[in-house]
């Protein structure tokens, strides 16, 4: 038997038991005999090699028996590989909040504990996403499946910041975006996205509003729909009506310009659910539906269409806003941060990094800072 050998534990892609032998070879498990002790076998044992080493060891991980019969090359950089990943999991493992992992960072600090031998970035980048993926609450897949309860459900101040749940729609409005609802509302945007919205639903529906002070927009409420019913919408502008309303003396009463594109469901609902309200297209969605329509279009038609509604147009009344590019751009924003489809739970807790860091600013805002 060698002297001075090495010994690492690690384990294999499929999480088995793997020992490593003086950064040059791996052995895999193979079978615990009577006595507790264990068998591990070159890798190469089952391969065109069929190298013959093998190592026992007992149950306190020491050696019992090495048999160095290896007929093939030395693997440092698999080797090196296999490590890398062991550690890099077991790193994982100990982070309590998956989503705050960064996959270069812990690379990175795994790198300089291993030096020259460990590999680069780029051939284990996609390995480590997948162990921070399975350290994730399991995903969602319906709207069945979506919990009453939850500590995703929880803002970085322990306030509650999902507010409803029906089969149709889950809102998420916290106390401080309540307030804004509330109390700025002489402008809301509202838009929903279809990117950054989970498999299992239709789309992710944003409001936002103007605070004129710090001429900043903030997001007032954030929305997984499962379809574009009106019913659908009439209860999310109820809910978010409600819950606003506990953060104020009175309910909305003053004017209220409603900015959103010219899907007739969500007017028809904001008609409805909020008092002296009025409806403004976003004139850019109204530029390119003219663009595609040209065509067809004539003055004639449109002067004689009693469903032209040309109050939802008018805007020189009030020249200030004539997109809705307060929630267009956004969505935009989000699509960007988060892959298509993104998980429930990654899509909660990055929405509520974003909640926090509008709080912090409109409090920093006011201070005057």
């Amino acid at each position: 038997m060698e002297d001075n050998i090495e010994i690492e534990i690690s384990e294999t892609n499929r999480g088995n038991e793997q020992i490593i032998i003086n950064k040059k070879h791996k052995f895999n498990f193979s079978f615990q005999r009577k006595d507790k002790s264990k068998i591990y076998r070159c890798t190469e044992y089952k391969t065109l090699n069929k190298c013959k080493s093998l190592i026992i060891l007992n149950d306190k991980k020491e050696v019992l028996k090495y048999e160095s019969l290896h007929n093939h090359l030395e693997k440092e950089i698999d080797v090196s590989i296999s490590v890398a990943k062991h550690k890099i999991k077991e790193e994982i493992k100990k982070n309590s909040i998956p989503m705050d992992i960064k996959p270069k960072y812990i690379f990175n600090a795994v790198s300089q504990e291993m030096r020259l031998i460990c590999p680069e970035y780029s051939t284990i980048r996609s390995q480590i996403i997948r162990n921070i993926n399975k350290q994730f609450p399991p995903n969602i897949k319906s709207f069945d499946d979506i919990p009453i309860e939850s500590e995703y459900y929880k803002t970085k101040r322990n306030e509650n910041f999902m507010i409803f749940k029906n089969t149709d729609l889950i809102i998420f409005q916290s106390p401080f975006q309540a307030y804004l609802f509330s109390n700025y509302h002489k402008n809301i945007f509202a838009d929903g996205t279809f990117y950054a919205a989970p498999k299992f639903s239709y789309q992710l529906f944003i409001t936002r509003t103007y605070v004129g002070e710090f001429n900043m927009f903030y997001t007032t409420s954030i929305s997984i729909l499962k379809n574009k019913k009106q019913s659908t919408y009439e209860t999310l502008f109820k809910e978010i009506k409600k819950n606003a309303n506990k953060f104020r003396s009175n309910t909305l009463i003053t004017t209220i310009n409603f900015h959103c594109d010219f899907e007739q469901g969500i007017s028809n609902v904001a008609k409805k659910v909020f008092p002296n309200i009025n409806i403004k297209y976003c004139v850019w969605h109204y530029k390119r539906s003219l663009e595609k329509q040209k065509n067809i279009l004539c003055y004639h038609e449109v002067k004689n269409n009693n469903d032209y509604n040309v109050n939802n147009w008018n805007y020189y009344e009030n020249i200030e806003r004539l997109t809705n590019n307060a929630s267009e751009s956004y969505n935009s924003y989000l699509n960007n941060i988060f892959p298509n489809k993104p998980l429930f739970y990654k899509l909660i807790y990055i929405l509520k990094e974003e909640e926090n860091l509008s709080y912090n600013d409109y409090q920093r805002r006011t201070k005057g800072n």
